[in-house]
């Protein structure tokens, strides 16, 4: 009976004391959307590029992007909602000061979504922690749109680009966007932000994107070398398939903290790891779909004309179950269909993909991202 009784006693001081602890207005959801925090809200877009109090609309009407459009109505109406990036440029789009979390990005880019690379680096590192062509990122690795809805990221018409991955940070963190391409883009961004008090167990978001075209020995490695502790959260592939039949025999593994010729995690086929089962078939078609954690939600398909290989795009996001690590990462993905006589197929994919996890810092160099040929889509 005593022991019972202190263990009520327990419960019921621990729970005294959480609901003491003040919010720090992180980990967001709908169970606590009621309670109030001393945390600081920001945003920064091309109205108000620093994200300062009191700093938004200000831009005077002749400096303006928009200038043009606001020239009978002045300062405050709409002078710069867009930036202007050109031809062999990076821009940095933000700049922020911690302790705080990146909450909330939107933006839409024109041009080629793979000749648009997004940076992100955290307290002041020298090389990003966030390396990826932004369709790539926000899942529209083909360059086309497609309607994609889950918790991490939403692209909606059109070609509006959203992510709700929370990139808390300590010190610092700057964005910038490189344009490759060879013509200006134009681009509509927005970062919301809160200045709090960050974790001290909070790990910092990475994203890294590799292609293999066509993939060679018939396993593609989504990542490596990664060192360090941390945990997996996500992985979008765009899937580009190069024979006939079905393509997505092949197994997922992840080799964690020393795992050299076997892995810990062995998948059991490509759609089963999207969640998915028996091809994605429904009725003699490909079906997409989109869910709050996983989704096959592109299929190009062959037009008879110019459109000669079936592309997909898939997602995972790893929110409810993520893969943890202690000091190292290795995550592969077999390339693997069918041929006559029920034999596996070792295929010659077109494979694109970004994965997500969080880490402590510092992180290990990422491979040179590919050249310009090497990331069109062709």
């Amino acid at each position: 009976m005593k022991k019972l009784l202190l263990l009520v006693l327990t419960v019921c001081v621990s729970a005294a004391i959480y609901a003491q602890q003040p919010f720090n207005g992180l980990d967001m959801n709908m169970g606590n959307l009621f309670r109030l925090s001393d945390a600081k809200t920001r945003s920064i877009s091309p109205e108000n590029p620093t994200g300062e109090p009191g700093k938004g609309g200000i831009t005077p009407v002749d400096q303006g992007t928009a200038k043009n459009a606001a020239r009978e109505l002045g300062q405050g109406w709409k002078v710069n909602p867009f930036i202007n990036i050109e031809a062999g440029k990076t821009f940095t789009l933000a700049e922020m000061s911690g302790p705080g979390a990146i909450q909330h990005i939107w933006m839409t880019p024109t041009g080629n979504w793979r000749y648009a690379i997004l940076r992100i680096y955290w307290d002041d590192e020298s090389t990003p922690s966030v390396e990826v062509p932004v369709g790539d990122f926000f899942g529209m690795g083909w360059g086309e749109y497609a309607p994609l809805s889950s918790l991490a990221v939403c692209v909606n018409p059109g070609s509006a680009f959203n992510c709700y991955w929370a990139m808390p940070f300590r010190k610092k963190c700057k964005i910038t966007m490189e344009n490759i391409n060879t013509e200006r883009m134009t681009l509509y961004y927005q970062v919301d932000y809160t200045l709090t008090q960050v974790p001290e167990d909070a790990g910092y978001f990475h994203a890294q994107f590799r292609r293999n075209n066509p993939v060679k020995g018939a396993e593609f490695t989504m990542i490596d070398g990664v060192k360090g502790k941390g945990q997996y959260v996500g992985t979008y592939l765009a899937w580009g398939v190069n024979n006939n039949g079905w393509w997505g025999e092949g197994e997922i593994k992840f080799f964690l903290d020393g795992d050299r010729q076997a892995p810990t995690i062995c998948g059991t086929g490509t759609e089963d790891y999207f969640c998915g089962s028996y091809n994605f078939d429904n009725k003699g078609h490909y079906q997409e779909f989109n869910t709050p954690y996983t989704g096959l939600h592109q299929v190009i398909r062959p037009d008879g004309l110019y459109k000669s290989q079936q592309r997909f795009g898939l997602y995972r996001w790893h929110i409810m179950d993520p893969i943890r690590f202690e000091k190292e990462l290795k995550v592969t993905i077999q390339d693997l269909g069918w041929r006559s006589g029920g034999r596996y197929l070792p295929q010659q994919s077109d494979i694109s993909s970004v994965v997500f996890w969080y880490q402590r810092e510092p992180h290990a160099p990422f491979p040179a991202l590919p050249a310009k040929n090497d990331l069109e889509v062709n």
